[in-house]
């Protein structure tokens, strides 16, 4: 064999050789974090949150594979946002997705001088706290979902009423996030002829029986239990003392029908998280939270439990039932 065909073979493997690792290597795929702040830990295992991830995954941000999910908490208490803020400043996020009220969205600003935030803004205007210019154009790096549970209190008492037309006394469940919602609730009551007991539990740790034994005490009708992350992890507990009270309760959304509460009224949170989901994905592939307008749920739905109406004797009415989008416990 020649000297020059030698030379050239050996020239051919060491060309292959180098060429090997570039054929084989697999592109090393960008791992993006977000940051997501709950009122509790019981907020970030409800369905909506499952939605979330769901549609997230459907988008193409998985966690295990380019997704990095930092989960943070107040531990149900308003007076630890600070120290959760405090806990994130030092991380870097490429988006940072909270709901609930307006201190969530307070604890992301906090946390972040530059990260774009996707809210579920529940029951807050953050046009009316100038966090966003408009909805139309936020103009600055927070957009999202904007649910006003304040303008629905009316309709859900007008609900329960309709449910109940011989109610006379509504009790109505409240704490220190749900002040908006308590006023338009007892302005409702007077225009239909209502008396209202308030059991205003102020923060956690909620006395609930204490409350229960007022409701029994005055002798109320019904109760209306107002919106709030709050009681998320008393569900079991709130909705058990309303049967046990003989009380036929409404509550703010499905979940809580499905639970056992007699009846519900609210927003498809489900829906809104997986709507979050989409503007996460967009702002991770490029969007300006400045330029995505921030959107309003145009859907509501009413919900009913057949099962606790018939363990409290109570025939809900035809014009109800056709009217209802999700029922539960029919046999």
């Amino acid at each position: 064999m020649s000297a020059a065909i030698t030379r050239r073979r050996l020239l051919l493997a060491a060309a292959a050789a180098a060429a090997a690792p570039r054929a084989w290597a697999q592109p090393v795929e960008r791992k993006y974090r977000v940051g997501w702040i709950a009122t509790n830990s019981a907020t970030l295992r409800e369905p909506q949150a499952l939605a979330f991830l769901q549609r997230l995954g459907e988008l193409g941000f998985a966690e295990g594979r380019n997704l990095i999910l930092d989960r943070r908490h107040a531990d149900n208490r308003i007076e630890n946002f600070p120290k959760v803020a405090a806990g994130m400043t030092k991380v870097q996020y490429d988006v940072i997705f909270v709901s609930g009220p307006e201190v969530t969205l307070a604890a992301a600003t906090k946390a972040s001088r530059d990260a774009p935030i996707v809210v579920v803004a529940v029951d807050f205007d953050p046009v009316s706290t100038g966090d966003v210019a408009s909805l139309a154009h936020p103009g600055g790096r927070v957009t999202g979902i904007t649910a006003q549970q304040s303008t629905l209190s009316a309709k859900r008492l007008e609900l329960l009423k309709e449910t109940l037309p011989n109610a006379r006394k509504i009790a109505v469940l409240s704490n220190e996030q749900t002040q908006g919602q308590l006023s338009v609730v007892q302005g409702t009551a007077r225009r239909l002829g209502l008396d209202t007991y308030i059991a205003d539990v102020k923060r956690p740790p909620f006395d609930l029986p204490t409350a229960f034994a007022g409701m029994t005490r005055e002798k109320c009708d019904a109760l209306l239990v107002l919106g709030s992350g709050l009681f998320v992890p008393l569900r079991s507990q709130l909705v058990g003392l309303a049967i046990q009270s003989r009380l036929p309760a409404m509550f703010h959304q499905s979940g809580w029908a499905e639970a056992g509460g007699l009846m519900s009224y609210g927003f498809n949170f489900q829906n809104m998280w997986r709507r979050g989901a989409e503007m996460v994905a967009a702002i991770l592939r490029g969007a300006k939270a400045a330029d995505t307008p921030m959107e309003t749920p145009v859907s509501f739905e009413l919900a009913l439990n057949l099962k606790t109406a018939a363990t409290l004797g109570i025939t809900v009415p035809q014009a109800m039932l056709i009217r209802a989008d999700r029922v539960f416990g029919a046999t």
